[in-house]
């Protein structure tokens, strides 16, 4: 499907397409002269953020959050939608397979704004939208890292505690990684033009959401290698209570062995007292055994 905001104010064409078929985008290929290499870039839906410069074109790729992914989608495609931009000074391109609300939140928003004079004031605005749609799964990542870390530190139990937090760091990671290459994509902007107002908004934004998701990053790798070391320290406590046991155990387990020997001759067998005295030289070794213990404060 395809629509213009040319209507909307601009003193420059927008046109958007969306789930738009190859054969469609090869007849725009042709029709607006974009380059050939940009436009199978557009045909990848796995494609991840970038930015080229051509002869007659600015071309990028942006990716925003799904708000209506899996809760737990652990990849780029899952996880987010692409949206390919060509624009020049004249003109502007914006290209996805769904509607977008990014897009239709900046072309209502800013349809009649006199301080949009150009495409790249639009683009800078679709970035920061679509920086803007990671904020809100952010912060959801913040809500349940303190969720979590509350019960791990009362060590109440949560079912599939350790998939749930894997699932939080994966999301965590992909926004980071997004973030990153779309650090590229914000340093390429101003390498191509001057900067304004428009851009220095969506960068401040920009510096906002990178702290943000690495702030967020830092805080799950902390929570997971916290579960770790208590699961550890859980572990070694189960660990010394049953060594504990055996310490007791065995020696008097090697009494027990020595005296169920079946020879015939044995000296002790015959002795009237030899059974109590037996047990008694046993309650003595555990008595001196716990008494050690508790000494070494092993107990």
């Amino acid at each position: 499907m395809l629509s213009s905001f040319t209507n909307k104010g601009y003193s420059f064409e927008w046109i958007d397409v969306f789930n738009a078929t190859d054969v469609d985008l090869s007849a725009m290929a042709v029709k607006y002269k974009l380059p050939q290499a940009a436009v199978i870039d557009c045909l990848q839906p796995e494609h991840l953020p970038k930015f080229e410069v051509f002869d007659d074109y600015h071309f990028m790729i942006i990716r925003y959050f799904d708000p209506n992914c899996k809760a737990d989608a652990d990849n780029f495609q899952e996880l987010t939608r692409k949206i390919a931009i060509f624009y020049n000074k004249d003109f502007l391109l914006t290209i996805h397979r769904s509607q977008a609300q990014v897009i239709e939140h900046v072309g209502n928003k800013y349809a009649k704004n006199i301080a949009v004079k150009s495409p790249f004031d639009i683009v800078c605005k679709l970035l920061k939208n679509v920086l803007e749609s990671f904020d809100k799964p952010l912060m959801a990542i913040d809500k349940e890292i303190d969720f979590y870390e509350s019960k791990i530190f009362v060590k109440k139990r949560v079912p599939d505690l350790l998939k749930k937090l894997y699932i939080i760091k994966r999301r965590t990671y992909l926004i980071k990684r997004l973030n990153v290459l779309s650090k590229s994509v914000v340093d390429s902007l101003i390498v191509s033009h001057k900067r304004n107002s428009f851009y220095e908004d969506m960068h401040d934004y920009y510096v906002h959401i990178e702290t943000f998701t690495d702030a967020m990053h830092d805080s799950i790798a902390s929570l997971l290698n916290l579960y770790i070391s208590l699961s550890s320290q859980k572990t070694n406590e189960v660990m010394r209570i049953l060594t504990a046991f055996s310490a007791f155990f065995l020696p008097l387990t090697f009494i027990v062995g020595i005296y169920g020997m079946n020879f015939h001759y044995m000296p002790e067998l015959s002795e009237k007292y030899g059974y109590p005295v037996v047990m008694l030289v046993m309650l003595l070794i555990t008595v001196i055994i716990f008494q050690w213990f508790k000494r070494r404060n092993w107990l």
